[in-house]
């Protein structure tokens, strides 16, 4: 127990750490401002002045019910009002509505009476050729989450990449990433273990706007797409999204309830790949864990052991609606993010699997479930580590350098201090 939590203390490291503090600093073009600015998103930008830019153009959105103005209005009400010539929508998984529970197929709906609403997670996630024929420009506003496996970044580039193949412009109307604030961490994604859960080469959690995404996007993969990404104005990445003047973080699918779920998130979603709960059909998705098999007690204090940064666990008690385990009781553990500017979460997901291996290797399913696993990931590389044993110090250590690396050779992708 004590050798875990002399690694938060190891010298070494710390240097490391500062040195990669600093270069992130430089990355981000860090200025310190007296007081925060009011927020405009994309969409409020586009309200603003740009919508007269539209007109004369057929237009397509791919948008959910979570993509609105500072004011709450519809990215689609917006651009009728202002006399664009919107032909249809797009939705991703979770639907139009944010009301399909992850994994689950999505139909087409209609939007006031007549604007129809294709699907991007049903029978294709990629915009068909023949839907695109009838548009001159994709417009794309959507909420991310700040976590590689989170699909809306996924669905953008097949987007990204169907507009290009169709010789259509992409316009991308940025919003906040709600945890920007939580360093870029965990392991880059390999090509060989690409897919809808890790379809961006950027690090697990990686720390940029969707914009910004768009703009890597662009410079890696689809250099003849016109791309045009509208900036917000009065965007620090410093914050949280619950701390930008003027933005209202809305949930993009229905277990991110709130920006507070959205930072433990990168913490717990490997588990999907487990046979452990990751909290879906309780009051708390992904800031609880649990099994009927699990001792929450003693895996509390195990993790507690590890002396971790921002975070403390506690032994809870909870019996699913729906999803693993439904209708039984389960016992686990509950993550509560002490300090938000300490919390890591990368390294906090280590710790649980790390731990869950430990004590339950038979019953976790990680053998069973590693092609999910090691796609969510990224890379078999996690995998093998946990099941291995690997120190927490080296698992890390290990992914920082895909981070450094990744840092260096992408500097000019920001658009925010």
């Amino acid at each position: 127990m004590a050798k875990r939590a002399i690694f938060l203390f190891n010298p070494s490291r710390m240097i490391k750490r500062f040195g990669l503090l600093i270069l992130l600093l430089l990355w981000s073009g860090c200025v310190l401002s007296a007081e925060a600015a009011v927020v405009r998103t994309g969409l409020d930008m586009l309200d603003d002045s740009l919508c007269s830019g539209l007109r004369g153009k057929k237009v397509a959105l791919i948008t959910n019910a979570a993509a609105l103005t500072s004011e709450g209005e519809p990215g689609y009400a917006v651009l009728l009002r202002n006399g664009v010539d919107l032909r249809f929508l797009m939705a991703p998984e979770h639907g139009f509505s944010v009301d399909v529970e992850a994994g689950k197929r999505v139909s087409g709906t209609v939007v006031q009476d007549t604007l129809k609403v294709h699907s991007l997670y049903g029978a294709s996630k990629k915009p068909d050729a023949r839907l695109l024929g009838a548009v001159d420009l994709v417009v794309f506003d959507l909420q991310d989450v700040g976590a590689r496996c989170y699909t809306y970044i996924s669905t953008m580039k097949l987007a990204m990449e169907a507009c290009e193949e169709a010789g259509k412009s992409f316009m991308v109307l940025d919003r906040p990433n709600p945890i920007s604030p939580v360093a870029p961490s965990g392991f880059m994604a390999e090509k060989e273990f690409e897919s809808f859960v890790s379809a961006v080469d950027v690090p697990f959690v990686h720390g940029l706007t969707i914009g910004e995404i768009a703009q890597f996007l662009q410079k890696t993969r689809f250099r003849k797409l016109q791309l045009q990404v509208v900036r917000m104005a009065g965007y620090d990445r410093r914050l949280f999204g619950d701390e930008l003047r003027g933005f209202t973080f809305r949930s993009p699918s229905p277990n991110i309830r709130n920006v507070e779920t959205a930072i433990v998130y990168p913490a717990t979603v490997m588990l999907e790949a487990t046979t452990v709960s990751e909290g879906r059909g309780t009051d708390a998705p992904f800031l609880q864990f649990g099994a009927p098999y699990i001792r929450g007690d003693e895996l509390s204090r195990q993790l507690a052991g590890y002396a971790l940064p921002g975070v403390a666990f506690r032994a809870v008690e909870f019996t699913p609606r729906s999803g693993k385990f439904k209708g039984e009781r389960c016992s686990g553990v509950r993550v509560a993010v002490t300090d938000r500017t300490l919390f890591e979460p990368f390294t906090v997901s280590a710790a649980i699997l790390l731990s869950l291996h430990r004590s339950y290797k038979e019953k976790l399913g990680l053998e069973k479930g590693a092609d999910f696993f090691d796609r969510l990931a990224g890379t078999s590389r996690f995998r093998r580590m946990i099941t291995g044993q690997a120190s927490l110090r080296n698992i890390i250590e290990a992914a920082e350098r895909d981070v450094d690396l990744f840092i260096r050779n992408n500097g000019d992708i920001r658009l925010y201090p």
